[in-house]
């Protein structure tokens, strides 16, 4: 029973962070499972240049597509449904590798500690992320290797976490090495047998699920490895020195376990014949850590695949150490550990970059609720960096959304610039080459941006008033800002003093006629102020 009370509560927390993590991480957790699934079940929706060019498999989208059709046939397919049960189906998953983390550490209290506690993992943990699924995997296999015994069974989870996301074979190649040189059977027969049968069981199944969806013969690891690594397309993203992931990115997802991390690296290089799994986690993170480094592209998510194998390092010294050890120290060091966590997790999860998430529910509601003047549905806009916020599969409604694209430079053209970054170099130019200005009703109804941008299109914006300000973040940067404001057209006969000047028809108005954004009046809700 004891073992039921330990995964019950891992599965109490996994599933509070599906509730208590209501803040913005990074587009994929959307367009990369959420909005393809979206369009696989209701026909309508955005797939990415990535689903385009075939370099993403269409596994993960499917568990979420399958999810989403039976709440269809049930008549249940609420927008809220469709964003929360995703999120439980994985915070599911993440709780039963949290439980056989717990195994494989030998059932150590600090194994159960220091799993639960891990702020970037209560941060990403519930996320539909494919970074999140390949932890969860990657867990599950390293609690089925054989460190002391003879089983195959990781071989499962860990090809599937490498057709999914290739990099992961990074892990899995020095695992794979030091499994065939402790093992006592037959290399070429464990090979051919086991890895080579596993292998292409898995490969066959995810190539045969692609094809099929995506309409041709494809294997996406190929492509994935094709234009992210041969091609190097992820650095049109942003590029990283060499040794960021050594000196912020490990630290970062670590947070303050970095320093018991440190010890336990320590500890193991002074006694290396007592730790024997965790000096081959340390080399397979720093062989990990050293591929990875090659590639210009780097991103805290890529390497919460480590996680486990940091967090194993860290329970293998503490629980040597705890023997020795005093109360006081105990607890201290637990405390330490705990609110060096709870902190950095209660920010980023409820504070931090909220402004997307709180925003989707007013879209809904315009979704469903708006009519023009011509009875025609809501046109909404996005003026802001690309993939910003989610997209239909927070609306759930059919209506016309448009925004700013930024496909990398898939064709090789000389001085290439995507869609955003020539928006956001002269907005105004860009809205006049885009947007049709007359009549009024041929512009979108509703216009979504981060607060820097509206004084800079403020002519444009004269044709609208501003309908909802949502908090967002605490700084405000050339892209983004504190918040994200939602603007209506106007409609015919509606007056707005804010957003016009004093006589349009002396001059034409200038940028500096806005008035400052703090001095913008907010609609009252509650309140029908302009009909």
């Amino acid at each position: 029973m004891r073992l039921l009370y330990v995964f019950l509560l891992i599965l109490a927390v996994r599933l509070a962070s599906v509730f208590v993590v209501q803040t913005y991480y990074v587009p994929d957790e959307y367009w990369q499972s959420l909005e393809v699934a979206h369009k696989l079940t209701f026909g309508y929706g955005y797939l990415t240049w990535e689903w385009v060019q075939g370099i993403r498999s269409y596994v993960y989208p499917l568990l979420i597509a399958g999810l989403y059709k039976i709440l269809a046939l049930l008549q249940l397919d609420s927008a809220h449904l469709l964003v929360v049960l995703p999120r439980i189906l994985q915070a599911l998953l993440s709780a039963y590798s949290d439980y056989r983390f717990f195994v494989w550490t030998g059932k150590r209290k600090w194994a159960l500690f220091l799993i639960l506690v891990p702020w970037f993992w209560f941060y990403t943990g519930s996320r539909t992320l494919a970074n999140t699924l390949e932890a969860s995997l990657t867990t599950i296999a390293l609690s089925y290797f054989p460190w002391y015994g003879e089983s195959t069974a990781y071989l499962w989870p860990a090809a599937i976490c490498c057709f999914l996301r290739p990099t992961a074979a990074v892990i899995w190649l020095p695992l794979s090495l030091y499994h065939l040189r402790k093992s006592r059977q037959n290399a070429l027969e464990l090979i051919l047998k086991r890895f080579v049968l596993v292998g292409l069981l898995v490969a066959g199944l995810g190539i045969a699920i692609d094809t099929y969806w995506h309409g041709q013969l494809i294997v996406t690891p190929y492509e994935f490895l094709k234009y992210n690594i041969f091609n190097n397309i992820g650095s049109f993203y942003g590029s990283h020195p060499w040794h960021w992931y050594f000196s912020v990115g490990l630290p970062t997802v670590l947070g303050i376990n970095t320093l018991p991390f440190i010890f336990g690296v320590m500890e193991t290089v002074r006694k290396s014949e007592k730790y024997p799994v965790s000096k081959q986690l340390l080399i397979t993170i720093f062989l990990t850590l050293v591929v990875l480094s090659a590639v210009e592209h780097k991103e805290f998510r890529f390497v919460s695949s480590l996680l486990p194998l940091c967090l194993y390092v860290i329970t293998d010294a503490l629980s040597r150490w705890s023997i020795r050890a005093s109360n006081t120290m105990l607890w201290t060091t637990a405390l330490v550990i705990l609110v060096g966590n709870v902190m950095p997790a209660w920010y980023l999860s409820t504070v931090h970059q909220k402004g997307p998430i709180e925003l989707m529910p007013k879209l809904r509601d315009i979704a469903r609720e708006y009519k023009d003047e011509r009875e025609h549905q809501a046109n909404i806009l996005f003026l802001m960096p690309c993939h910003s916020t989610p997209y239909y599969s927070h609306i759930h409604q059919n209506v016309t959304m448009r925004f700013l694209t930024c496909e990398p430079n898939l064709e090789k053209k000389e001085q290439y610039k995507d869609e955003a970054d020539r928006f956001f170099e002269d907005p105004m130019h860009w809205i006049n080459s885009h947007i049709p200005m007359h009549p009024l009703t041929a512009l979108p109804t509703h216009v979504v941006l981060f607060d820097p941008l509206a004084e800079n299109i403020s002519v444009f914006l004269r044709s609208y008033r501003l309908l909802h300000r949502i908090e967002h973040a605490e700084n405000r940067q050339s892209r983004t800002g504190r918040s994200i404001l939602v603007y209506q057209r106007l409609k015919k006969g509606e007056e707005n003093a804010f957003n016009r000047g004093p006589d349009p028809g002396q001059h034409e108005p200038d940028v500096h006629d806005h008035p400052p954004l703090e001095d913008l009046v907010l609609a009252n809700e509650n309140e029908n102020l302009f009909n």
